[in-house]
Order: structure tokens, then C-alpha cells, then sequence
């Protein structure tokens, strides 16, 4: 069996049931394998990638374990219906109406899903480096954390941490231990600073400890990191948000419009 290798001829040193896995998840992921689509037969893939039945198994355990493939005994592998959801990241800076459902929340509604939310943590914190050099901080200067769980279908979606300056969380509903209605930008703005301009820097990495159990992800799978940063007037900045989803389960959409 011939090994493959990159255009730099370097052997790819994955397993053969995680090259497998890699090639099926990519066909599913393209929408060659559409949702509810069958996936080929073991006898076909056995065939395809010069494998036994044993490791085309293991490769189908994979996806399955990564919750975008559904098999059952006596039935066809298929292709779950929401294996990979789309995510429009303009929704949470949506502001909404007081005593509204959280924006986020709301449009995944729409989209025939259940949403819903779990504050895990809300207290002062010294932050990571960059999100304490994107909110201006000095050296182990504190910020108020607000962390929290999203699900969507019960399952396990975004592990959110928002990150406020303190002379602008304290006293405010942004340290108190429940849910904002309407999400934090409603609240910025009746507090005087409404958010005026955000910034996404987006990276894939490799979850951490934490990240991985939160997310229920099989194993080191890549996630999408986001970090947002949100000004307000005079280019002050007012929140930064950590947003971290499973890499293979989400995509962030993003719209522009060309300049003139």
C-alpha cells in the first residue's frame, strides 16, 4: 500500500483509520455526503482505501464518536441532519428589547433548534495575556469574568468567556451571578457605553483540558478560538469575549460589504 504524502513528499503519519476518518469527514463536511445520506458501504470503502474491515470500523467509530455520522445495528451508516451548523457571530452583537430572549438564543430557535444557556462563573479574575492587553489592563490587573455553557439540542455548542474592566462591571447587573435578558450589549448601552465597533480574531487550535470536557469532544479535535474585542466611543474598549466551539461541528459566516 502506498503511503501519501504532501507536495513536500513528507508521509502523512496519521493511522490509516484516521486518514479514513479524514477523508469522510471532509466529503461530509463539503456536503458531498449530504445530511441524511448514506455513507458508503464497508465493502466499498474497504476497496477505495485498501483497508480491512477492521479499520474501516474504527474510522466509521470516529465519526460516529464526533457525533457526524449515526449508525445503528443492522442499518446503514448516514450522515446526521445537523452535523454542522452555521453560525452568523453578528447575532450576539445584536441588541435586543428589554426582557427579549438573548439574540443568540433566538436565532438558533429560528432555525427549528433549542437554545439555551448555563452561567457557569461570574467573579473578578486576572485574565490571559491578550485579552488583558485587548482590554488595556496592566500586569495582573483584574477583570470581571461572566462564563458560560451554550447548548444547542441539549448538546453542548460554545464555551463563552467575556471579560469586562472593572470600573465599568461593578455594580451593575454584569456581576451579578444570572443571565443578562437581552445579552450584554443591551446592557452596555443603557449603562452609558454602547458598543460602537467589534473585532473578531479567529484561530484554530487544540483544546485544552477544560475546553475538551466542556465541549464533550472525543478527543483533541481542533476547536475555533474567537476572540472578540468590542469598543465603545473614543475607541474604548468594553468587552472581551473568548469563544471557543468544536472546529469540526461549526463555521462562522461572515458578510461584507465592498467599499465604494
Amino acid at each position: 500500500m502506498t503511503v501519501p504524502t504532501t507536495d513536500d513528499n513528507v508521509p502523512d503519519g496519521r493511522s490509516l483509520h484516521a486518514r479514513i476518518a479524514a477523508d469522510l469527514r471532509d466529503e461530509i463536511m463539503s456536503g458531498d455526503l449530504a445530511p441524511g445520506a448514506k455513507l458508503p458501504s464497508t465493502v466499498h470503502l474497504k476497496a477505495r482505501f485498501d483497508a480491512s474491515s477492521a479499520t474501516v470500523q474504527k474510522a466509521l467509530q470516529l465519526l460516529k464518536d464526533e457525533r457526524l455520522v449515526i449508525g445503528r445495528a443492522g442499518a446503514a451508516v448516514t450522515v446526521r441532519e445537523n452535523r454542522q451548523r452555521t453560525i452568523d457571530p453578528t447575532a450576539s452583537l445584536t441588541t435586543a428589547p428589554t426582557g427579549a430572549a438573548y439574540p443568540w438564543l433566538a436565532s438558533a430557535a429560528a432555525h427549528g433548534g433549542t437554545a439555551r444557556s448555563t452561567l457557569l462563573e461570574v467573579g473578578e479574575v486576572t485574565p490571559p495575556a491578550d485579552v488583558a492587553a485587548a482590554l488595556g489592563l496592566q500586569d495582573a490587573q483584574a477583570a470581571l469574568l461572566r462564563r458560560q455553557l451554550l447548548h444547542i439540542d441539549d448538546e453542548p455548542a460554545e464555551l463563552v468567556c467575556s471579560y469586562y474592566p472593572l470600573e465599568i462591571a461593578l455594580g451593575t447587573a454584569l456581576a451579578e451571578p444570572r443571565r443578562i435578558k437581552g445579552g450584554t450589549p443591551t446592557l452596555l448601552t443603557g449603562l452609558g457605553f454602547p458598543p460602537r465597533l467589534s473585532v473578531d480574531r479567529v484561530s484554530a487550535r487544540v483544546p485544552t483540558q477544560e475546553q475538551c470536557g466542556a465541549l464533550r469532544l472525543p478527543r483533541d479535535l481542533p476547536v475555533l478560538r474567537t476572540l472578540r474585542t468590542v469598543y465603545g466611543d473614543g475607541d474604548r474598549p468594553l468587552e472581551v469575549t473568548v469563544m471557543v466551539k468544536a472546529g469540526h461541528l461549526y463555521e462562522l459566516r461572515y458578510e461584507f460589504t465592498p467599499e465604494p
